[in-house]
């Protein structure tokens, strides 16, 4: 290390006196010997140097590190008007569908229900008070889950619910979507035609009409809010005048992505399954809905509507219907068909999920199976369950009927009751063929609308 020294000295002209000293330090690389610098003097150096360029380095990732935050966000910000445009493009043209044979072909599996999940299969006309959840178990044959969906419309349940559809698989989708077009069609048909049927199995197209005001803006929740802009067309002001729920589906997946019953059993059947998407449901929608009805879709039949039996209930009180084929002494709840209002069925699923798994943990010990039956027994009989979950037990005091024990289907039960007697039934062991046979031989105009008949 160099040393320079520069002395001035001044003459006392003011009649101040001073000396000036200055020092200026500076490396020296050629003439650094140990004499002239001490050790402590060269560690000091040293670990300047090094501070110096790891705090260079520290500032420089720093600033790196901020242009390149700024670079994404500018880019995740940046939309291009082609892009929009083709985006745009593809839409239109997955959603446009086309008419083959009768049959809707349809690409608009992107058609969300609900919070970006769901598929979006018939859009009601309205809001509607009441919800029917149905879940479609997986040896669900493609005739049962028509003979489903053709009476759910035909029953004039769907003027005043919604209904949503629990499965596993997509392959109805094609199916679901071919008998709302159909509904639609039937409609149609019977509003241009004045001819009405007074076949126990015909369509009632009065359900659907309603005096809607023009100031009515009550949308559904499912899918996207339309915009009422421009003139409409006659065609469009007469549909304004039919009234109908919604129809959407959910895959168990969505509601369900963990599968929390499987790590308490080796295979969770749609049955059991559903207990654990229901609160993820009905919490979604809690605010839309009164009341509510759980169903299976491939033992259960609409004639009517049953959710008359709740709407002057409580919102927390629940409907169970009992199973009059068991021999036992013991009182077994039907899984099938529940009703109740929106706050009631919210919280007994949740508690039914809840004592699924603790049945669940109690039989693995002895490698059983879990009923559905007896497990929703179980909860149902329990009071301090029922009491602490905040839902009230209605029932069950009644049976679902069989299809069989009507007298519209020829049988030779001398007790066979009308159709015009039940809201809903189960299909037991009479094929959906049979009774498909009497809607499409009802009236011509039926025969004529369902591609099937």
């Amino acid at each position: 290390m160099g040393l320079i020294s520069l002395a001035k000295e001044t003459k006392n002209n003011s009649g101040r006196g001073g000396m000036g000293l200055l020092l200026v330090f500076f490396p020296d690389h050629n003439d650094v010997s140990p004499s002239s610098s001490s050790p402590t003097t060269l560690f000091r150096t040293r670990s300047s140097r090094l501070l110096l360029s790891k705090a260079q380095s520290t500032i420089s990732i720093c600033i790196l590190l901020l242009l390149l935050t700024l670079f994404l966000f500018t880019l995740s910000t940046f939309e291009p008007s082609s892009a929009v445009s083709h985006r745009r493009f593809l839409l239109t043209r997955d959603v446009a569908a086309r008419a083959r044979g009768g049959v809707i072909i349809s690409n608009s599996n992107h058609r969300f229900a609900l919070q970006g999940m769901g598929t979006l299969f018939l859009r009601g006309t309205k809001s509607m008070h009441d919800l029917i959840v149905a879940h479609i178990p997986s040896d669900t044959a493609e005739e049962d889950l028509r003979l489903f969906v053709r009476l759910l419309h035909r029953s004039g349940v769907t003027s005043k619910s919604d209904v949503v559809l629990l499965f596993d698989s997509k392959r109805f989708n094609g199916l679901i979507r071919e008998e709302n077009h159909s509904f639609l069609k039937l409609l149609d048909s019977y509003r241009n035609n004045s001819n009405q049927t007074d076949s126990v199995w015909g369509f009632n197209p009065s359900r659907f009409i309603k005096n809607q005001s023009k100031n009515d803006t009550s949308e559904p929740i499912w899918g996207k809010k339309k915009t009422h802009r421009g003139t409409t067309t006659n065609n469009e002001t007469e549909l304004m005048m039919m009234t109908h729920g919604s129809v959407v589906g959910f895959d168990v997946a969505e509601l369900d992505p963990e599968n929390s019953l499987s790590g308490f059993m080796d295979h969770v059947p749609i049955a059991l399954r559903r207990w654990a998407c229901y609160p993820m449901l009905l919490g979604r929608v809690r605010r839309s809905f009164k009341h509510v009805m759980l169903v299976d879709a491939k033992t259960s039949l609409f004639l009517g509507d049953p959710l008359t039996r709740v709407r002057n209930r409580s919102p927390e009180s629940v409907i169970f219907f009992s199973n009059k084929h068991k021999r036992t002494s013991e009182i077994v709840i039907n899984p099938a068909v529940m009703i109740g209002g929106a706050k009631g069925i919210r919280r007994f699923s949740s508690a039914m999920h809840t004592e699924i798994v603790r049945a669940t943990m109690q039989q693995r010990k002895k490698r059983s199976f879990v009923s559905e039956s007896s497990v929703l027994s179980q909860l149902v009989g329990s009071v301090h369950m029922t009491t602490t979950k905040g839902f009230e037990v209605v029932g069950p005091s009644e049976s679902i009927a069989e299809a069989s024990s009507l007298a519209e289907l020829r049988t030779r039960n001398s007790a066979a009751s009308s159709v015009k007697d039940h809201d809903i039934i189960q299909r037991g062991n009479i094929m959906a063929a049979v009774i498909m046979k009497r809607i499409c031989s009802s009236s011509q105009l039926d025969s004529s609308v369902y591609s099937y008949c």
